[in-house]
């Protein structure tokens, strides 16, 4: 918007009289914000950044196996060394309250970060503008994901994100009630496949045993049988993997940064494809609704009542940590063999996840809402001001750490260790979010994807005396 004088909104009238016009002529010019604009800090919702800050700190809970271990860590605790023990508790207390749940808080948050800035934009009257905006911010996104992707990590969630929020503009006028029901529709879309899996896991053995008594005696395979077998044979190679995998797995991470752009980029084409269209799509897409949801139920400003927090958290946590705990009790009385828990965990994982993180959504709200533990959720919300450029910088300083052009650690850590990695990456973000942001506005990566969204150059640097400290702080 061009204007530089604003009507006050008690005597705004479209049809003004000549004598209206002139006594507001001879009142003065006050400036005004730019309907579409980056949001600085007293646009921003100090529990929603705590919110985020705490999403994109835990998010390496997870993502620190596939950083430091094959993959098979990811679901073989005792694929994560020798000391069985620990090792075991720290793949269960991730599995019961982390494992999935801070991504859904991450895509919860983004979903929410949707409703803040096209509403934002269009109360101040900038409906022309916000669509190509938001359009334009998404595409953004999506590069800055491919080059994450294939330049410095195969696990990106940014192009995901990006794409998933491209279907989501047109819902932002929708009611609550109504966003939930479409969300849980995609989440019921994933616990059907979820569920398909599960069940095929739990025959394919059985299958697999019949179709190799057939091939050792020499019978004709139907086509059934050789796909049960080739899927067999992947499955195995994925639960069980025998020297030529973990070779390959090793020798992919340990060598040169060309090699491991090669073997990376086959992992990247097939997760940002058909992983994508077939099962993050729906994953992604419904923790987003929610988000927007509770976006526009107050949820993440903090001022709903401590009742409704309490609330909200026993019914997060009682179903979530009832999913998740099970699952976890199953693998352990079945002493971690894969295929004998796994049906269960697909079955629980869509509903028990969003549960879990939804209890922690709460706690994290009444923390903030009764202003306890004030140092460490400011410093908290200085991680989530920055996401990006943090979820870049775990990357970074996890690839430096454990890839063979560098220092070349993979595989060298206990899983229980790992999280020894996960400790120093956060004091460094946190440390970072907080000295930056005494000096700057945003983030660096955080600035430059302002920069190419609204095709001009958002000041960076905080003026002496000035204010940015976050709305509810």
């Amino acid at each position: 918007m061009s204007s530089v004088a604003e009507i006050p909104e008690e005597r705004e009238d479209h049809f003004a009289t000549a004598e209206t016009l002139e006594a507001l002529a001879r009142e003065p010019a006050v400036a005004v914000e730019p309907a579409v604009a980056p949001a600085t800090g007293q646009d921003r919702l100090f529990a929603l950044d705590t919110l985020r800050g705490v999403a994109v700190l835990g998010i390496l809970l997870m993502n620190i196996l596939f950083f430091g271990m094959p993959m098979v860590a990811g679901f073989n605790p005792d694929a994560g060394g020798e000391e069985k023990l620990l090792n075991r508790i720290t793949w269960l207390v991730n599995q019961v309250l982390f494992e999935g749940k801070m991504r859904a808080i991450f895509s919860i948050c983004f979903g929410a970060g949707v409703i803040l800035l096209t509403s934002r934009a269009e109360k101040r009257g900038g409906h022309a503008e916000i669509a190509d905006v938001y359009y334009r911010r998404n595409l953004w996104l999506i590069a800055f994901g491919l080059v994450h992707a294939f330049f410095i990590w195969a696990g990106d969630i940014l192009f995901s994100y990006g794409l998933v929020g491209l279907f989501l503009y047109p819902f932002r006028k929708l009611r609550p009630w109504a966003l939930i029901t479409i969300g849980t529709i995609l989440l019921i879309i994933a616990f059907s496949r979820g569920a398909i899996k599960g069940v095929m896991l739990q025959v394919l053995p059985e299958k697999a045993k019949e179709a190799q008594q057939a091939k050792s005696e020499q019978k004709e395979l139907t086509d059934e049988q050789k796909k049960i077998l080739e899927a067999w044979s992947k499955v195995q190679g994925f639960i069980e993997p025998d020297e030529k995998h973990m070779k390959k797995d090793l020798d992919g991470h340990l060598g040169g940064y060309w090699n491991l752009f090669m073997y990376r980029a086959g992992f990247v084409v097939r997760m940002q494809s058909i992983g994508l269209y077939t099962g993050t799509f729906f994953d992604v897409g419904s923790m987003m609704l929610i988000g927007m949801a509770l976006m526009k139920m107050g949820v993440f400003t903090a001022h709903r009542s401590n009742r409704f927090y309490i609330i909200m958290a026993c019914i997060g946590y009682g179903i979530g940590i009832a999913c998740t705990g099970f699952v976890a009790f199953w693998a352990v009385y079945k002493d971690f063999e894969l295929l004998k828990w796994i049906g269960p965990y697909f079955l629980t994982y869509p509903f028990g996840r969003l549960f879990v993180a939804l209890g922690h959504i709460a706690l994290i709200m009444l923390i903030c809402k009764n202003a306890r533990l004030p140092r460490t959720t400011a410093a908290l919300a200085a991680v989530g001001r920055m996401a990006f450029t943090n979820y870049i910088l775990a990357s970074l300083i996890c690839v430096i750490l454990f890839e063979g052009f560098a220092f070349g650690l993979f595989g060298a850590f206990e899983r229980y260790q790992l999280y020894l990695v996960v400790f120093g990456v956060w004091a460094v973000q946190i440390a970072l979010s907080v000295v930056w942001l005494h000096f700057f506005r945003f983030g660096p990566l955080e600035w430059a994807w302002r920069a190419l969204t609204y095709w001009k150059m958002p000041p960076m640097l905080v003026r002496r005396g000035e204010n940015l400290t976050p709305a509810s702080a």
